[in-house]
């Protein structure tokens, strides 16, 4: 496992005693995904929770938009999980956190696959039924999980997700440009993600044989991160 970070954290910069860290999920899903995630007894979890697109809105006005529910007059910390952590990329670049913690994400543009734009081009998203997209076939491959407690979340979590989002999320990715994050952050992911392979991003800490929504069944692994993160954000 990698055990650094990019960017610089502030000397002295000590997080509040009681400090929030605003959680973003993921495309199709919600606070629910984050169940079995735990931080610090410091630390105050807030789910940014998805508001609906404008019409033909990018990521970055999108993240504008939410992020105005981010107290930012004191030292906050943010978490994103995939979508979400692109999301907290652009957030990351505005508002300052002291730490943006990526899972299963990627902090810049560069580092998605390059057939996302390849099939977007094709606008397939306008095609496709988003029921299908949604179909546990698709689920049973790109966000397999190894017990039935967690297909059923996901289950559940997909079922209620909104058409219209999704829709408009398979639009919006594809046409995110973002070449730096220089907010210091890390980035976790698995190995065996095949929504965002590993193979395309530059991760700082590495969870052997974890997959997209490794949040869930390898929750135990990633805890020690953000619990060792958060505290030396904090400052100890």
């Amino acid at each position: 496992m990698a055990q650094k970070f990019y960017g610089r954290l502030p000397e002295q910069s000590h997080l509040m005693k009681t400090t929030k860290v605003y959680f973003i999920s993921g495309l199709g899903a919600d606070s629910r995904v984050f169940k079995r995630i735990e931080v610090p007894d410091f630390c105050e979890v807030v789910h940014l929770d998805w508001i609906p697109p404008s019409e033909n809105e990018s990521l970055q006005s999108y993240a504008q938009r939410l992020a105005k529910d981010i107290n930012s007059v004191h030292p906050f910390a943010l978490v994103g999980l995939s979508m979400g952590g692109m999301i907290a990329s652009e957030i990351a670049s505005r508002l300052s956190p002291v730490i943006t913690i990526l899972i299963s994400s990627a902090p810049v543009s560069d580092q998605l696959p390059g057939y996302f734009r390849i099939l977007s081009s094709f606008r397939f998203y306008k095609i496709i039924p988003i029921s299908f997209i949604k179909s546990l076939v698709i689920l049973r491959w790109l966000l397999s999980t190894e017990n039935e407690e967690d297909k059923f979340i996901l289950k559940q979590v997909i079922k209620d997700s909104d058409p219209g989002f999704i829709r408009w999320a398979l639009e919006a990715i594809p046409k995110w440009k973002k070449e730096k994050l220089t907010a210091p952050y890390i980035h976790i992911h698995g190995t065996k993600d095949k929504v965002l392979p590993i193979r395309f991003t530059k991760a700082t800490h590495i969870i052997r044989d974890g997959g997209h929504i490794m949040v869930l069944n390898r929750a135990a692994e990633i805890n020690l991160i953000l619990q060792k993160i958060l505290t030396e954000a904090r400052g100890g």
